[in-house]
């Protein structure tokens, strides 16, 4: 009895001074409890935290772009635009030409009684790096293949307007095909979008018959923007090797 006394004497002690107190001091009687207490806290503090996982993305599937005005062979050009202006092409203004650029041609090829005919064929290159924020180079040129190709399909005037997969060019290409009134002649138009890798292939070729000269088919036009597209394309490739 005479050994519990002081026991029950620190326990009352306790119990008179605020509860906050009695949590800092009075907690225990077992030894170094509070000093535990503190070791708890200093290892908690000390414990390293995870670090957050570095974000990636694909890498840009090509680094260059090929020289616009012959990333179209001469023949091709040639056979496509007749009487051409320019023969080599006249290259588009652009302030950063590893990331895009284009050329065009255009002329009136003169059939004397039997009239004229108008050719414009026009080329346009945009190449996409990857980016953390932005996405990698291939998606980002898809998003641009559905803009391009929504501006096409929204084109101001055009008359009977029609959109279809253009199968074997690139990853990815749509064809657009219409007809536009324009300097009081009829003009048909194929313009192509195509994917390859992170490069985006914008093609228009259009052409119309001037003094009685007929209009040219659907078909022609058309044919010729799949072919120049394709050699598009493949001069992307080529320049990446």
């Amino acid at each position: 009895m005479h050994r519990s006394a002081p026991r029950l004497t620190r326990i009352l002690a306790c119990a008179a001074v605020p509860v906050m107190l009695v949590v800092a001091g009075c907690s225990s009687d077992s030894d170094g409890g509070s000093g535990s207490a503190k070791g708890k806290g200093s290892a908690s503090s000390a414990t390293p935290q995870p670090t957050q996982s570095t974000k990636t993305v694909e890498p840009a599937k090509y680094a260059k772009l090929p020289d616009f005005c012959k990333s179209i062979s001469s023949k091709t050009t040639a056979d496509l635009v007749p009487k051409a202006k320019t023969k080599n092409g006249t290259a588009a203004t652009s302030t950063d030409l590893t990331s895009r650029g284009g050329c065009s041609w255009n002329g009136l090829d003169d059939k004397g009684v039997k009239g004229s005919q108008y050719r414009w064929l026009d080329i346009s290159l945009y190449r996409y790096d990857s980016d953390v924020a932005l996405g990698s180079g291939q998606e980002r040129a898809r998003q641009s293949l559905g803009k391009e190709l929504a501006k096409l399909q929204a084109t101001e005037g055009a008359k009977k307007l029609s959109t279809t997969d253009a199968e074997g060019i690139g990853d990815e290409a749509k064809a657009v095909a219409y007809e536009l009134r324009k300097t009081g002649e009829d003009f048909r138009y194929a313009s192509i979008v195509a994917r390859t890798g992170n490069v985006v292939v914008l093609l228009s070729y259009n052409g119309a018959g001037y003094h009685g000269a007929s209009t040219p088919s659907a078909k022609t036009i058309m044919d010729g923007a799949v072919k120049a597209t394709k050699e598009a394309v493949a001069a992307v490739a080529a320049a990446n090797k």
